[in-house]
């Protein structure tokens, strides 16, 4: 077990859902907090509503920007002097067949839910390198392990990081840096609203199964007790969590399944 009590985080997409309940959470234990979205705004009221808004820091970041990240990621080891843990939580979804969906909309999904993780996290590196520690917790989804139809580019991006931080676990495990995975499944976040259509506009309505997911509470008490735990993948959510063990011992019923559910 590892605690995280003390430690300076980093959490992006900290404005709502899952990051905005797990940055209330992690203030209850001492931590120091750097919070981030593109919503500014936001992002104040949940430091206003932290357990110690004195030990929490506001930086906007935009994931599509990647040539500012280096540089943001500076300013956010600025802070405290330092960053311990790193959470990639931002990304957007999406909800569009693979025919009704413009090119457009699978680059904007990879430049942010990839392409802007892996910037961010190749930035803060060489800190972590220097002070020989370092946590990269990276919130992905269950649609990185396998697939489901009107998520295609989502679930592109989210099977993409799991086999770049696979790598990163492994190429800097010897530099003492851990790598956990957060694999939630149906939480009741804004997430399908937010989605984007094939034309790149959101979906704007919610889905049945997000409504009767889990709370983002909840998932933040599962993201904790995972990072405590130093493990390399952590499953969250309801019945959706069998389906990576159907995906790898039976993965023709796991595709029977999910096409008679028609999960949207």
């Amino acid at each position: 077990m590892a605690s995280i009590d003390g430690k300076t985080i980093w959490v992006t997409g900290a404005s709502s859902g899952i990051g905005k309940s797990l940055v209330l959470l992690l203030s209850k234990h001492n931590c120091n907090l750097i919070i981030s979205s593109r919503n500014e705004s936001e992002l104040i009221r949940v430091k206003e509503s932290c357990e110690n808004p004195a030990k929490v820091a506001v930086i906007p970041l935009d994931l599509a920007n990647h040539e500012e990240l280096e540089a943001i990621s500076e300013k956010a080891i600025g802070v405290f002097g330092k960053v311990d843990m790193l959470v990639n939580n931002a990304g957007i979804s999406q909800r569009s067949l693979i025919m009704d969906t413009d090119m457009s909309v699978y680059k904007k999904l990879i430049d942010i839910d990839y392409l802007g993780t892996v910037a961010l996290s190749k930035a803060i590196l060489p800190h972590f390198i220097a002070q020989k520690s370092g946590h990269f917790v990276s919130v992905t989804s269950l649609m990185g392990k396998f697939g489901s139809p009107y998520r295609s580019g989502y679930c592109g991006a989210k099977h993409a990081l799991h086999g770049f931080f696979d790598v990163m676990r492994m190429e800097h495990e010897k530099h003492g840096i851990k790598v956990t995975m957060i694999c939630p499944g149906f939480v009741q976040t804004n997430v399908a609203k937010n989605a984007l259509t094939g034309d790149g506009s959101p979906q704007i309505k919610d889905d049945v199964a997000t409504q009767n997911g889990i709370t983002p509470e909840l998932a933040a008490k599962k993201i904790v007790a995972a990072i405590e735990k130093n493990k390399f993948e952590a499953y969250i959510g309801g019945k959706e969590i069998m389906g990576i063990y159907l995906k790898r011992f039976f993965p023709k019923l796991l595709h029977k399944m999910v096409l008679k559910s028609q999960v949207r």
